[in-house]
């Protein structure tokens, strides 16, 4: 979730009393019970109809309560952007705010329901209990959290670029004392609002991954998970000699093995093997490349 110019932020806690979310872009309205007939000029896939209204997007949904969790990402991606309807990872972030924020009065408790469902169907994924007829998402990335929580060594952690923080969360639930932070102040927020509703205790900062506000070796693993396709390579660069000073014990990092960089995702670079291997031969430490969904990169940093 990002962050824009003030005036037009996304507010992850904008009250929706109507069932209708509104920002700058975008109008969300959930409807009850069956979709109505499609309205003229309306674009009309399985789980949406959206029309444009001048610069706006005005989009309505009829999902029911247990399909709000992260695999929305999947169904927007599958169903507007990847076929080219909308196009932006601004819009898909206020897109995906106003789905969930139109499913309840109160934002926490729509938030609320969406981390639970979402670290539910984690767990499901990682336990072979996978559901049908669900959108990929949360089944892709819920085996790197579990190879990420097998390659940290003991102690704290601090996960760089958490977004909505699913695995700093996972990491709390197993006993850890974590710190989940990310650029976007937004994001930050609303993983701090909702842990306590999940029962769980999870520190949180904004700040730039390359450029942490930690001391040297104050953490035991630094994670940068699915973060480093998002930066170019110089901001990339910044961000592992900050987890390399940060970390005391281990540095643990993950990327896509991409042929091209995905823009559904943000995705501004592709990141190989062999960049990873190079990134570990400089660090001058003890180091491991692996391929297991996805690349994978692990620094022993401790003396």
């Amino acid at each position: 979730m990002s962050v824009a110019e003030p005036s037009t932020a996304i507010d992850p806690f904008e009250a929706t009393p109507d069932g209708v979310y509104r920002d700058a872009r975008v109008e969300v309205h959930a409807v009850q019970g069956p979709r109505p007939r499609r309205a003229l000029r309306a674009v009309r896939t399985e789980h949406f109809d959206f029309v444009r209204e001048g610069a706006r997007i005005r989009l309505t949904h009829a999902l029911r309560p247990e399909q709000i969790d992260d695999d929305l990402s999947g169904l927007l991606a599958e169903e507007l952007f990847q076929p080219g309807w909308l196009r932006g990872p601004e819009l898909f972030e206020r897109l995906l705010t106003g789905i969930v924020l139109s499913t309840d009065p109160d934002p926490v408790v729509a938030w609320s329901a969406f981390y639970a469902n979402t670290m539910a169907r984690v767990s499901a994924s990682l336990g072979g209990r996978p559901e049908g007829d669900r959108h990929g998402t949360i089944a892709d990335y819920a085996h790197v959290y579990g190879i990420a929580e097998q390659s940290l060594a003991p102690g704290t952690a601090l996960e760089l670029g958490c977004c909505f923080g699913f695995l700093s969360l996972r990491l709390a639930a197993a006993g850890r004392s974590v710190i989940a932070s990310d650029i976007s102040v937004g994001t930050t927020s609303l993983l701090r609002a909702v842990a306590p509703h999940l029962g769980l205790e999870v520190e949180t900062r904004a700040a730039d991954a390359g450029r942490l506000p930690f001391a040297d070796h104050s953490a035991d693993n630094v994670l940068a998970i699915h973060l480093l396709e998002h930066l170019d390579a110089p901001h990339g660069d910044r961000v592992l000699h900050e987890a390399l000073r940060v970390a005391r014990r281990r540095m643990v990092v993950a990327v896509p093995l991409e042929d091209e960089a995905d823009a559904t995702w943000g995705h501004v670079r592709t990141i190989s093997l062999d960049d990873l291997e190079a990134w570990g031969a400089a660090t001058g430490r003890p180091y491991d490349v692996r391929e297991a969904h996805g690349g994978w990169l692990i620094v022993d940093t401790a003396p």
